[in-house]
């Protein structure tokens, strides 16, 4: 287990460039499927699961309104994200990192006390379409990126710590076969990422209080 942890950007692993809610489809060698990542399908119907945990939560939320319009084309985001956690799982995997329960708790108490309670967090993190469900996944995989940093003694703060970075899971995306289904648009090993959609898993802020080793 590592110790060195940073701050989990609002925005990391949320990129909103989407697409709107699909109904299933899915390619002719792959029926149903969204994605096939490593010979993994990534189902239409886990990605509408997804995206509804999502607008749900929005429409729960008294800026539910903004949420849902900042968010509009969520499919593609979603999907991204989903493509990302398992290239990411791999490439930690390689790097023999692993991240306990216990490291998600206090990394996620750091954070909620630092936003000012859970419920703030929650909220912050609703904005970039992040479900409250889905908080312990993100942070489990900030923790990973940070895990695979640190094998690669590339620091995360610098251009070349995360060229360093981008390159690995660059090789580890090429190494899985990633296959989308055209309607979601066309997955890139070189810039780990789907379509349009942003990469700001490589932009981490910093904070004094959290550059502990």
């Amino acid at each position: 287990m590592f110790r060195r942890r940073t701050a989990l950007s609002v925005s990391a692993l949320a990129a909103l460039a989407a697409a709107p809610l699909l109904a299933a489809c899915g390619t002719d060698a792959h029926p149903g499927a969204a994605a096939v990542v490593d010979g993994k399908r990534i189902t239409v119907s886990q990605l509408q699961a997804k995206v509804r945990d999502v607008r749900e939560a929005q429409g729960k939320s008294p800026q539910g309104g903004q949420m849902i319009s900042s968010t509009g084309r969520l499919s593609l985001a979603t999907l991204n994200g989903m493509i990302f956690d398992e290239v990411l799982e791999r490439a930690a995997q390689d790097a023999g990192v692993e991240v306990t329960r216990r490291d998600i708790q206090k990394w996620r108490a750091a954070a909620e006390k630092r936003a000012g309670g859970a419920e703030r967090l929650q909220a912050l993190w609703l904005q970039q379409a992040i479900a409250p469900d889905e908080i312990d996944a993100m942070v489990r995989n900030q923790l990973l990126l940070d895990g695979v940093a640190e094998h690669l003694g590339a620091d995360r703060g610098q251009p070349q710590g995360q060229q360093k970075l981008a390159q690995t899971l660059s090789k580890t995306s090429r190494s899985m076969g990633i296959d989308v289904n055209p309607r979601f648009g066309t997955w890139d090993d070189q810039e780990v990422i789907l379509g349009e959609t942003k990469d700001p898993w490589i932009t981490t802020e910093r904070p004094a209080e959290q550059q502990q080793t």
